[in-house]
């Protein structure tokens, strides 16, 4: 009776990790939203899916756990990592409801991390992260944790940044930002990060503030010592800064 909680990565195939590989070959159901159970069929075509749409998470907890508790083996699938606004905490709070079963989170690498690579090196020194999805979090809330990120000069990592329900979030977020950053701080997009049709771009906030996004887009925003070099983007840490 055991739930795995597993994240694949930003884009699942080459960003899964080992261990999460062989959870997904010991269970003997996958439990996703549909995408990510998309991204996970080829590769176990013969493992047992149960999947849903969109707004559905608290009812594939509820399969999950309830499967579990049959003595099954089951992999719950997220995509990016499963503690990093994905399934962990929603197995954990529905599990409660349930007689005990076996908890395990996978980790897997979260947009934020398989982003900077593409960029550089953005998160070298301290970072936020952010999502500006207002669905489960009051955007009043959101602009309190955009203006305290700036004024404290931290990275800023940006999550669902747009969608069509929601085009001017991130120039709301950027108008925010502008009060406590220069104009020129510089900036950087990824979007489709590990997937097809992968792309990204180095620009400046000003820029950013007028930049189309979407829901595949994350967005990242330097800190005053975030520079350009060699057309990446890098916060520096400052090893070279103190001195030898």
């Amino acid at each position: 009776m055991k739930v795995t909680v597993i994240g694949l990565g930003p884009g699942g195939g080459q960003d899964l990790t080992g261990r999460a590989r062989a959870a997904l070959e010991c269970c003997d159901l996958i439990v996703g939203y549909t995408a990510y159970i998309d991204l996970v069929k080829p590769e176990f075509p013969h493992k047992e899916v149960l999947s849903t749409g969109m707004r559905r998470e608290v009812d594939r907890c509820r399969a999950a756990v309830e499967a579990a508790l049959t003595g099954r083996d089951v992999a719950v699938v997220c995509s990016g990592d499963a503690g990093v606004y994905g399934m962990a905490g929603l197995i954990y709070e529905v599990a409660q409801e349930y007689d005990p079963i076996e908890i395990e989170v996978v980790p897997g690498i979260t947009a934020a991390c398989g982003g900077a690579a593409l960029l550089g090196a953005p998160l070298t020194h301290d970072f936020a992260v952010i999502s500006l999805s207002d669905l489960l979090t009051p955007w009043e809330k959101i602009e309190q944790r955009l203006r305290a990120a700036a004024q404290a000069d931290f990275v800023i990592c940006l999550y669902n940044p747009a969608s069509k329900s929601r085009p001017d979030y991130l120039a709301r977020a950027c108008g925010i930002l502008l009060r406590h950053k220069s104009p020129d701080t510089v900036c950087g997009t990824v979007r489709n990060v590990g997937r097809a049709g992968e792309e990204s771009a180095i620009l400046t906030l000003g820029q950013l503030r007028d930049t189309p996004v979407d829901m595949f887009t994350t967005v990242f925003v330097g800190n005053s010592q975030t520079k350009v070099i060699g057309g990446k983007m890098v916060t520096p840490r400052g090893y070279l800064q103190r001195g030898e």
